[in-house]
């Protein structure tokens, strides 16, 4: 597993998160694993054994300290060299990568033995980092399968040219053993909690609280990403409804946490969040303009603690069947068996995208 700048941390959140939960999978069943990631820290070791059983090596690649990804890009090479040494005595037997900087250093590092890799992009050409656009071409092209982590960015993918039978879903999981109903809740006052998790929509999103804070009485709201990870589940449990409603959402980890707690969701239809929340089923889905939407559906779910509670055992259930860390690791595992017998990406398909012709600095792409 090779994430260059997100490496998998108990407190950590988006990409880092996705990459630890699908790690923890991994290693829980049965698998050989090591994280690759820089070393951005000068006091943290070079390698660790986390309590979930995988091996994380911290390389050195630039100075120990934190990187924009501008100033990162002149030390990808160091971070290949080190990765195609590691694997000189023993190569694995199939990479994941994730993000393009980690793509770019795995299709380096793995070319020679031809290792399989799998990526995961995370996002497309986001910054303004001049090289970015043709490392992502050269890894469609190079690399042997991609993940998404929903279905929103599976189309994306396709719209770039990624062919579909080389595209799988694999989306964020969720540990359903530490965020679970059944345990304690955080002592409230009696007011109905509204949990607000993960960022919100700029303006409509805010509004449409404000709405609903003045139309029903005594109603709390809690804003989850305030609370230390120690205390989240014991709040998400006092909760009577979250709020996951943001203009976009690569993840949904925090809407996958709140659910895996037994609380209903109501979340704006973008990003993972279409995929995770079921409409009507184990929450409510609104368009993320549709402030007045949002309100009048909080209002009415507030009011009605019967489908309240049908939609908090059916969001336990949906984690449970669909992403958890063992199904997580079934999903990654049959992308892997698949990349390991795909035609070698030298011969593959190549998207419609620019040819990249830019690599490392100071070095030639094989």
């Amino acid at each position: 597993m090779v994430s260059v700048q997100a490496g998998p941390h108990p407190e950590s959140a988006a990409q880092a998160a996705h990459v630890a939960e699908l790690c923890a999978g991994l290693s829980a069943s049965g698998h050989e694993l090591v994280v690759y990631t820089r070393r951005d820290d000068s006091t943290s070791p070079t390698a660790l054994c986390p309590d979930d059983g995988y091996d994380i090596v911290r390389v050195p690649a630039g100075p120990a300290c934190a990187l924009a990804e501008n100033e990162l890009v002149g030390h990808l090479g160091d971070f290949a060299r080190f990765l195609a040494e590691q694997w000189r005595t023993r190569p694995p037997d199939v990479v994941h990568s994730h993000h393009w900087t980690s793509g770019l250093v795995s299709v380096i590092g793995a070319h020679r033995f031809q290792v399989p890799v799998v990526h995961s992009y995370h996002g497309f050409g986001e910054t303004e980092v001049e090289q970015r656009s043709d490392a992502e071409a050269l890894i469609a092209r190079r690399a042997a399968w991609i993940t998404a982590t929903s279905s929103a960015e599976a189309a994306q993918l396709w719209q770039l040219g990624v062919r579909r039978t080389q595209v799988s879903v694999v989306p964020s999981g969720v540990n359903s053993d530490f965020f679970d109903p059944e345990g304690p809740a955080a002592v409230h006052d009696g007011r109905m909690r509204v949990a607000v998790t993960g960022e919100l929509a700029s303006g409509t999103s805010s509004l449409a609280l404000d709405a609903v804070v003045s139309a029903v009485d005594h109603v709390e709201l809690v804003d989850a990403n305030a609370v230390p990870r120690t205390d989240l589940p014991a709040m998400l449990r006092s909760a009577d409804v979250a709020v996951c409603a943001p203009a976009a959402e690569r993840y949904g980890s925090a809407a996958l946490e709140a659910m895996a707690c037994g609380v209903p969701v109501a979340a704006t239809a973008v990003g993972a969040l279409s995929d995770i929340v079921l409409p009507d089923v184990t929450g409510l889905l609104v368009q993320p303009q549709d402030g007045r939407r949002l309100a009048q559906s909080l209002i009415a779910l507030l009011a009605d603690e019967t489908r309240r509670e049908q939609f908090g055992i059916a969001a336990r259930d949906r984690v449970l069947g669909r992403y958890s860390r063992s199904r997580l690791a079934k999903e990654a595992m049959a992308v892997y068996e698949r990349a390991t017998l795909a035609e070698p990406p030298a011969k593959a398909h190549r998207p419609r995208r620019p040819a990249a012709t830019a690599g490392l600095p100071g070095r030639t792409l094989p």
